[in-house]
Formats: C-alpha cells, sequence, structure tokens
C-alpha cells in the first residue's frame, strides 16, 4: 500500500497561514504524482492540488488557485500545501494521497494508494 502521513493542520485566523506536510511511507515518492484533498463537514472530499512525477505540472482548484502551493521534495519523501490567505471556507480535514497528475488527469487514485488520518485545519477567529 501507498501509505501516506499528513501533518501542519491547526487553528488559524482569517488570513493567516499554514503549511502541511505529508510523509510517504513504505513507497518510492519519485515514482509518484501526489494529490491533497479536503473533506469538510457534510461535504464529500474534493481534490484541491496536485504534482506530477517529477514536479513540472501542478494543477489547482479554482476556489484555491493563487493562495495554495504544492510542492514536493523526492529526497525527504515529503509533499507540502502552502496555504496562504486563509479562508473560513478552507476549513476541512485535509488529505494527501499517491495519484495520476499530469495533463490529463488530476486526483485519480493510483492503485494501491491508501487514505492517511489527514490533519485537521480550522480557519475561524
Amino acid at each position: 500500500h501507498l501509505q501516506v502521513v499528513e501533518s501542519g493542520g491547526g487553528l488559524v485566523q482569517p488570513g493567516g497561514s499554514l503549511r502541511l506536510s505529508c510523509e510517504a511511507s513504505g513507497f518510492i515518492l519519485d515514482y509518484y504524482g501526489m494529490g491533497w484533498f479536503r473533506q469538510a463537514p457534510g461535504k464529500d472530499r474534493e481534490g484541491v492540488s496536485c504534482i506530477s512525477i517529477d514536479g513540472d505540472i501542478t494543477n489547482y482548484e479554482d476556489s484555491v488557485k493563487g493562495r495554495f502551493t504544492i510542492s514536493r521534495d523526492n529526497a525527504k519523501k515529503m509533499v507540502y500545501l502552502q496555504m496562504n490567505n486563509l479562508k473560513p471556507e478552507d476549513t476541512a480535514v485535509y488529505y494527501c494521497a499517491a495519484v495520476w497528475c499530469n495533463k490529463q488527469y488530476k486526483y485519480d487514485l493510483r492503485a494501491g494508494a491508501s487514505w492517511g488520518s489527514g490533519t485537521q485545519v480550522t480557519v475561524s477567529s
């Protein structure tokens, strides 16, 4: 299984910033695109951003474009999501997973991909 561990969430005021981290466990990150997803209370899980295997392609949903930045460090087996200018509607549990991420696909899970426990992000004054 392509296991991951998310971290970095917390409580932040509107306009604040957080950086989420995703550690790849038990697989070689170099071979996989990675995606960040979120699930707000009462809503389905949705894709937020993804990054291709070599990092040359990144995709963002319109709701986060210009505010969030995805990056990866294959040597450290880490994927990051820098979130700036956070809004209350960004409140959700955030997850990462191995995905297909290229010009054609964005959030299709790779075979064997599994979800971590997620990390809670709460944006509130």
